[in-house]
């Protein structure tokens, strides 16, 4: 399901400005959030992914191949609610709209995970992830995903691969932050995770509301 990074520039009058939603903080916060998420819902939901379509994929194959059909159905549930969840963001096109609608959907489980009967509660995460990821896709003048590293570390390597000038430099550096930002997200992920379980979503909740904050308050200067 992952769609990989690829490059896109703008047009020459928007060249050097970009809206807040495609500032690399933004990216950052994005992609933390996607690498807890992960590491949150694989201790705490069954071993499946929020985020990684691709390894719900994996599994749901591997479980089906081997006869264990149980298994393999926790696998599916995401991908549909993944699929459902991009769709409607793309039928949006309302980024923090959307920001909202993924933060809403984390509260809720936050709130009510152990009343939930499965798979609500991955189907509640992935609708939401997909929501963001559908909506937050270009950061400065590239193309990224806060879902996965596969593609933004072969971005990385595009910037490199020719003789980089100042700016290939500088976008090589952005992905690789990016991806940087995943890991430590699922790191951190695993360890709250492992101590306070549901309450741990705070994070990334927090993580979400502070994209919010950071692009509503942009927007507010330049009204003002």
């Amino acid at each position: 399901m992952a769609v990989e990074a690829t490059s896109s520039g703008l047009s020459e009058g928007q060249a050097g400005t970009y809206a807040p939603e495609q500032s690399l903080p933004v990216a950052c916060l994005l992609s933390m959030s996607g690498g807890f998420l992960d590491a949150f819902t694989w201790l705490s939901l069954g071993g499946v992914f929020a985020n990684s379509q691709t390894g719900n994929v994996v599994f749901l194959g591997l479980y089906a191949a081997s006869g264990q059909w149980h298994q393999a159905a926790h696998h599916f549930p995401p991908i549909l609610a993944f699929l459902a969840g991009a769709s409607a963001a793309t039928f949006i096109r309302a980024p923090l709209l959307c920001l909202v609608g993924e933060i809403a959907c984390l509260a809720l489980v936050t709130l009510l995970l152990h009343r939930f009967a499965e798979p609500l509660p991955i189907v509640a995460i992935s609708f939401g992830v997909a929501l963001q990821t559908a909506s937050f896709r270009q950061v400065e003048r590239w193309k990224y995903l806060s879902v996965t590293v596969t593609g933004n570390m072969l971005r990385a390597i595009d910037q490199l691969a020719p003789a980089p000038d100042r700016e290939a430099l500088h976008g090589a550096r952005t992905m690789l932050a990016i991806c940087l930002m995943f890991l430590l997200g699922a790191t951190v992920g695993g360890l709250v995770t492992t101590r306070l379980g549901a309450s741990g979503l705070a994070v990334p909740i927090g993580l979400l509301a502070s994209v919010l904050w950071f692009c509503c308050r942009y927007r507010g200067r330049r009204q003002s």
